[in-house]
């Protein structure tokens, strides 16, 4: 059976959006329980700094004030986990206080946690506490972090090397590098960003000292997780005695999934006051106290034979991960490495990765979470070995690229490819772009003093692969469903696709489907939301307790219609025997004598084999003024291989969105640290850009999938797609304009106004000497 108006495929509209347009959505910052106080945190001004806390009995004394946590009040937690490990490698994890107990490491390091009954009063107490600071050395950058004679991030530790590991034959890849006829480098900088989700982080600790049981209310990505990480670990409690509920969430990009601070000492104040706390991080604590993303330094090497074929590559990265080890850091650049070859039939490859501690806020998973930057460094090395040997960038491609035919192919950082068809996307992205057509508009272009450039990136990412996840559906007395799943949305439309995937087996529409999420105490198990896999993964077990309830239904029908389960076929909530008019309800079934609780209920676990491996091209097309050096994106073409398509309107959705927060890593987000001082300067969306509307273009999105053989439903995850192959195209759109004005061969995200004027007039500079 499939149906053709809400199953698999079809465009439906997504069933949550009349909630959020009429203002029904409840985000954290809604909710108010009675008797709710509300907290503040101490953050730190300085980098790197001793500190004594002078007044804090002055503090708790001023009007309204209920409680001041400071690392002294705490001193029972235990700190703030790191879960992630790197292969064969031992990371000595320094301790990440709760609240930072006499020394500070980085700009925004939580010094005290004050509650008080509204939100002014525990301000102005967090404003009136004296600090004694000894300011110490700092450093921020990551590569001057591992210079010699950089200053101790911290006190006591050994240095600022977190770790240091590699991927690949190093032997063989000199080897292939001396043997080369020709050598490509580069260095590239992928910048430091903030999530900026609209919803910034909140949390309501509340306690039942009946039960000795606290309830986070919070805006996570999956509040199992974040409950599992906090109890053992932190608060020395049993999970059982902790509920975690996760209500609506507006973006989370990752920055979402793990425990914070002020989720521990809100608990830790709800139970000393047998009261509500309430915590909602303003915008500028969203830059102080969130994790940031990317910050990396890449040295890129590419080894070609006489042909322009592709004998090695050779990267060697430092990422700065900041102060503290935050939940997933440590992984983020070695999943990053291992995605380095990209689409290409490259033999050998050495990756070095150096992980540094800084005096910033911890790097954690932002959208991608290691796969963009991969992206960045292979595609933009590539473009730069087109123009050093000077062959087109799509035919250096296409004489590189992985052939169909070596499908299941495993690349030289150990990866399995198990599908994909790179050169076909790329023909149709190029053609949907009018690739051909180029030389044409350049010549418009130059008549009207601009420049122009053309770009494209040919992507591939691992995702989907996170697991298990249990899907648990229930058949309700009015003859709809409910389902039940751990994995939690954050704006995709989860409700919407799950309710599609329901509707394959049981042909319900989306509004008689009820996915409930984001309850510890409603669900027993839940991965949350991260690596693009609620639909690889959790939707294959939607899919399969769907098809198992189905079977139930039709047993229990059986009986009622005198016949054989056989003979009967699903259909607009009903279940008939095929060819006839004769037929049950789903609501009747649900009251039928043997319509037990067991016989109504259906679970299915998937647990992924592997990864799946979107990949794509995006095309960009560009003009820069050179008298200002700004960009326009003039045209942006997506073709990218999901496998499968569940949802066309639900994946544009995601694209388009990753593909905007592309534009804006490439074109003008960046995180500043002042070198001397530590200080953040880009603390605010008055210093910190983000794309609005008017520069990111009209999308011209299309899909050619090669179905996934690792996966049931043969998706491939396409959550973060968009964020990673938008990056390089448009930078190698840039550099392309660049390079046919002034020969100018590189430069570093943000493109900028002032960094490409800059370029330009130092093109010009040498061009008239």
């Amino acid at each position: 059976m499939r149906p053709a108006k809400f199953g698999f495929g079809q465009p439906v509209r997504r069933k949550e959006d009349e909630a959020f347009l009429r203002g029904s959505g409840r985000y954290v910052a809604d909710f108010a329980p009675q008797g709710l106080c509300h907290a503040a945190v101490l953050r730190s001004p300085h980098a790197h700094a001793r500190f004594r806390i002078e007044n804090a009995a002055a503090a708790r004394g001023m009007p309204g004030v209920r409680l001041v946590l400071t690392a002294a009040d705490v001193a029972e937690l235990g700190f703030l986990p790191c879960t992630a490990s790197v292969p064969d490698q031992t990371i000595a994890v320094p301790p990440y206080p709760i609240v930072a107990n006499g020394e500070a490491l980085h700009v925004g390091d939580c010094l005290a946690f004050v509650v008080a009954d509204t939100l002014f009063q525990a301000q102005d107490a967090v404003e009136a506490i004296a600090l004694d600071w000894e300011a110490l050395p700092c450093v921020v950058d990551g590569r001057a972090a591992l210079a010699e004679g950089a200053p101790r991030v911290a006190t006591g530790r050994a240095g600022n090397l977190a770790y240091e590991t590699s991927i690949g034959d190093a032997q063989a890849t000199r080897s292939a590098f001396a043997a080369a006829r020709h050598r490509v480098s580069l260095n590239l900088v992928n910048q430091r960003l903030v999530a900026n989700y609209l919803d910034t982080r909140g949390v309501i600790g509340e306690y039942d000292p009946a039960r000795d049981r606290i309830t986070l209310t919070l805006s996570s990505q999956g509040g199992h997780a974040v409950r599992d990480m906090l109890c053992e670990p932190v608060l020395k409690i049993p999970a059982e005695r902790m509920r975690v509920i996760t209500p609506d969430v507006g973006g989370g990009f990752g920055t979402k999934l793990f425990p914070y601070r002020e989720y521990a000492l809100a608990a830790v104040a709800a139970k000393r006051l047998r009261r509500p706390v309430k915590w909602v991080a303003g915008r500028t604590e969203h830059f102080l106290g969130d994790a940031h993303g990317r910050d990396n330094f890449t040295l890129a090497e590419l080894a070609l034979d006489e042909e322009a074929r592709f004998l090695a590559l050779r990267v060697d990265t430092i990422a700065n991960l900041g102060a503290y080890l935050s939940c997933y850091a440590p992984l983020i650049p070695y999943l990053g490495a291992g995605m380095l070859p990209g689409v290409y039939d490259i033999p050998v490859c050495h990756v070095r990765v150096r992980a540094a501690y800084t005096n910033t806020l911890p790097v954690d998973a932002y959208r991608g979470a290691g796969r963009p930057e991969a992206a960045y460094v292979i595609e933009r090395l590539v473009d730069a070995a087109a123009r050093d040997l000077g062959i087109a960038p799509d035919r250096l491609r296409k004489r590189n690229f992985i052939r169909p035919r070596a499908m299941p192919y495993r690349t030289a950082t150990g990866k399995r490819y198990d599908s994909g068809e790179f050169s076909a996307h790329m023909a149709q992205a190029q053609a949907s772009a009018d690739w051909k057509g180029f030389n044409k508009r350049l010549a418009r272009a130059k008549k009207a003093g601009r420049l122009r450039g053309i770009g494209l990136a040919t992507y591939i990412e691992a995702c989907g692969g996170n697991g298990p996840e249990n899907a648990k559906l229930r058949l309700e007395a009015d003859g709809g469903v409910e389902l039940l799943i751990g994995t939690q949305s954050t704006g995709q439309g989860h409700h919407t696709a799950y309710a599609q995937l329901v509707a394959d087996h049981l042909d319900l529409p989306p509004e008689r489907v009820r996915v409930v999420q984001g309850d510890t105490d409603l669900i027993a198990t839940g991965g949350g939301t991260g690596g693009s896999s609620s639909i690889p993964c959790g939707g294959a077990s939607v899919a399969g307790a769907a098809r198992k309830l189905a079977a139930n239904l039709k047993t229990l029908a059986a009986d009622a219609l005198e016949a054989s389960p056989a003979d009967l076929e699903i259909a607009g909530g009903e279940v008939r025997i095929a060819g006839t008019d004769r037929s049950i309800a789903f609501a009747a079934i649900a009251k039928l004598p043997g319509a037990d609780a067991e016989r109504l209920t259906a679970q299915d676990v998937f647990v992924p084999p592997q990864e799946t491996f979107p990949n794509g091209t995006h095309v960009a097309e560009v003009e820069i003024d050179p008298d200002t050096g700004a960009v326009d994106i003039i045209s942006y073409v997506v073709v990218d291989d999901f496998g499968m398509t569940l949802n066309p309107l639900l994946l544009a959705g995601q694209v388009h969105g990753g593909s905007a927060q592309g534009i804006g890593q490439a074109l003008m987000e960046r995180t500043v640290y002042d070198a001397e001082s530590g200080q953040l300067i880009t603390a605010s969306l008055m210093d910190y850009a983000l794309p609005r509307a008017a520069d990111v273009p009209a999308f011209r999105f299309e899909t050619r999938n090669v179905r996934c053989r690792t996966n049931p439903l043969g998706v491939k995850g396409a959550g973060e797609a968009g964020a990673i192959g938008s990056c390089p195209a448009v930078m190698n759109a840039i550099a392309d304009a660049l390079w046919r004005a002034f020969r100018i061969r590189h430069i570093d995200m943000p493109a900028t106004p002032e960094r490409i004027w800059a370029a330009i007039e130092e093109g010009r500079r040498v061009h008239t000497l």
